[in-house]
């Protein structure tokens, strides 16, 4: 018998909310601070990003929600783009105004927030857009710790799959879930037939009947089986192959939708999972109807970012600083059209520019402005995917 209890490795909301979760300098520099009578300075502070990953154009800025939450037990005032904003590299995000004492140990958590949020809804957007009228299930919750499940299939959503898995999500962003059958279904009926046909027995006739045909038995052969087994009630099937059977994955679809053609089930949509990346997505597009990606959204390229004082409040006037390799002084962002952007200092007026996208949401801690929903912000993305060029892959 062991000498302690077992236990999950997970932060509370609580913890979170409360600074708790953060590294260790900051707990020391807010007792520095304390203990100097410095605890009244008032800064602003800018969140912006670093260089974008090698073969990136733009990101998808996410996880606002979050962190609003986080600096409303505040008396804090935050300014930011619009969740879902594609922006480019070394781009002011948000201003955080109040004083650097209730900020301080915040730092690690806000920039946890927004790294992953938006390397996660950046990744999902650009797989979208190279698909962009095919269909993208993310299915890659297995992927990480469950604990961060929500936030994973949120920052998917946002950015522009058309379905998730999650079964909790309904009640965590509105949407409902989506998925098909494991393997592990067959295997227990130990005949894919009986495994599909008490799929559609049992499950809700609303959700589409897509058979995983490659458990036992060649592909072609498993196709043609599922579809006479449901008929018109088959919608489509899903192609798994592990990679050491897949040979040429186009040529193994072409050969199936064949087939199907030939016994007159041309209604039977194609699915493929499994180890898909950008390139699989171009390679595959013209024969697949939807995607199921998991690992390549989950394990994204990071996108950096960082936070930094740009501005002290001395003397009833703002003054602009910053470190070194930093721009001083709090910035504002002017929007002209997709990813064409005009930045300016805080009091500024733009030259080419008339849509201002640094608005403020959060006044001394209080909510001011509506919090649009997942769809919204996702609509938002789609957007503005149709007005960038289609990326090149990069895995």
């Amino acid at each position: 018998m062991g000498s302690r209890e077992l236990r999950l490795y997970i932060a509370s909301e609580k913890d979170i909310l409360e600074g708790k979760i953060t590294d260790i300098y900051f707990v020391r520099t807010k007792e520095i601070i304390k203990a100097k009578g410095l605890d009244n300075v008032v800064v602003r502070m800018e969140v912006h990003l670093g260089g974008l990953p090698k073969g990136y154009e733009w990101a998808v800025y996410a996880g606002l929600e979050e962190v609003l939450k986080l600096l409303s037990q505040r008396p804090l005032t935050v300014y930011s783009l619009p969740e879902g904003t594609l922006v480019k590299s070394y781009f002011p995000v948000m201003i955080i105004e109040g004083k650097y004492y209730d900020i301080c140990e915040l730092e690690t958590a806000i920039l946890g927030i927004l790294r992953h949020y938006t390397s996660i809804a950046t990744r999902a957007a650009r797989i979208k857009r190279l698909a962009m009228d095919k269909t993208i299930l993310y299915f890659g919750l297995r992927g990480a710790h469950p604990a961060i499940a929500p936030m994973l299939d949120r920052a998917a959503y946002i950015g522009g799959v058309d379905a998730v898995s999650g079964a909790f999500n309904e009640e965590t962003i509105g949407v409902k879930p989506s998925g098909t059958m494991p393997h592990a279904l067959i295997i227990v009926f130990g005949d894919p037939v009986k495994a599909w046909k008490a799929f559609d027995e049992v499950v809700e006739p609303e959700v589409p009947r897509i058979a995983l045909i490659d458990t036992f038995n060649d592909e072609r052969n498993e196709a043609l089986l599922a579809a006479r087994a449901l008929g018109k009630r088959l919608y489509g099937i899903r192609f798994d192959t592990p990679k050491s059977r897949r040979g040429d994955m186009k040529l193994l679809i072409e050969e199936v939708k064949w087939t199907l053609h030939l016994y007159g089930y041309d209604h039977v949509k194609i699915v493929v999972s499994g180890g898909i990346s950008e390139e699989t997505i171009t390679k595959l597009r013209d024969v697949a109807d939807a995607f199921g990606v998991g690992t390549s959204i989950t394990y994204p390229k990071p996108i950096d970012m960082s936070m930094d004082i740009v501005e002290v409040y001395k003397g009833n006037e703002w003054i602009p600083i910053t470190k070194r390799g930093k721009l001083p002084g709090a910035k504002k962002v002017y929007k002209c059209d997709v990813l064409d952007y005009e930045v300016t200092s805080w009091n500024e007026k733009p030259k080419r520019c008339s849509e201002n996208l640094m608005v403020k949401w959060l006044d001394k801690g209080v909510l001011v402005r509506k919090l649009p929903s997942v769809k919204e912000i996702r609509d938002y993305v789609l957007k503005q995917l149709s007005k960038v060029p289609e990326p090149t892959p990069v895995d």
